[in-house]
C-alpha cells in the first residue's frame, strides 16, 4: 500500500485533518513527508489512529495514550494502566447506575414531592457530600502579572 496524504488519513479513519495535525504536534503520530503542502503518512498511521481512538473512548488522556506507545512507534501497551483504567470504569459504572436507579425512584415515587421522597433526600445528600463522583474543577489560575502590572 502506498503512503496517504493527510486528506485520505482523514477520510479512512474518520478524525478530522485539524486533528491530525494536532496528533502530530503532540507527537503522537509522525508524518513522513509532503506531496506538495499535503502531509503524507505511512498506511500503518490508520491503525494507530484507531488505537488512539480507542484510548480515548476509554477515558484515556493524551498523556497517558502517548506512553502506549515504544519510541520506535510501535505499541506498547502496560497492562497495569489498563487494568486501573477498567477498575476506574468500573466505580463510575456503578456510580452511574446508582444514580440511574435513584432517578428512577424518583420519577416514579408516590411521594407528594421529591423533597419528601427518602431516596432522593439520599441523592441530594450523596450529591452534596461529593459522593456521586462529581469532579471538582482546578480553581483558575490568577492573572500573570507582565511587566509590574
Amino acid at each position: 500500500m502506498e503512503d496517504l496524504d493527510i486528506t485520505e488519513v482523514a477520510k479512512r479513519s474518520g478524525v478530522p485533518a485539524s486533528t491530525l495535525r494536532f496528533y502530530e504536534e503532540k507527537g503522537l503520530i509522525a508524518s513522513i513527508g509532503r506531496r506538495g503542502l499535503r502531509r503524507l503518512f505511512e498506511p500503518g498511521v490508520l491503525e494507530r489512529l484507531a488505537l488512539i481512538a480507542l484510548a480515548r473512548a476509554a477515558g484515556f488522556s493524551l498523556e497517558e495514550i502517548a506512553l502506549m506507545f515504544a519510541p520506535d512507534g510501535r505499541p506498547r501497551i502496560d497492562r497495569k494502566m489498563l487494568a486501573a483504567k477498567a477498575d476506574e470504569l468500573d466505580k463510575t459504572l456503578r456510580e452511574l447506575t446508582a444514580m440511574r436507579d435513584g432517578l428512577r425512584h424518583a420519577a416514579a415515587c408516590s411521594a407528594p414531592s421529591h423533597m419528601e421522597c427518602p431516596t432522593f433526600r439520599r441523592l441530594l445528600r450523596d450529591a452534596a457530600s461529593g459522593a456521586m463522583g462529581a469532579r471538582s474543577k482546578k480553581a483558575p489560575r490568577p492573572p500573570r502579572i507582565r511587566n509590574g502590572r
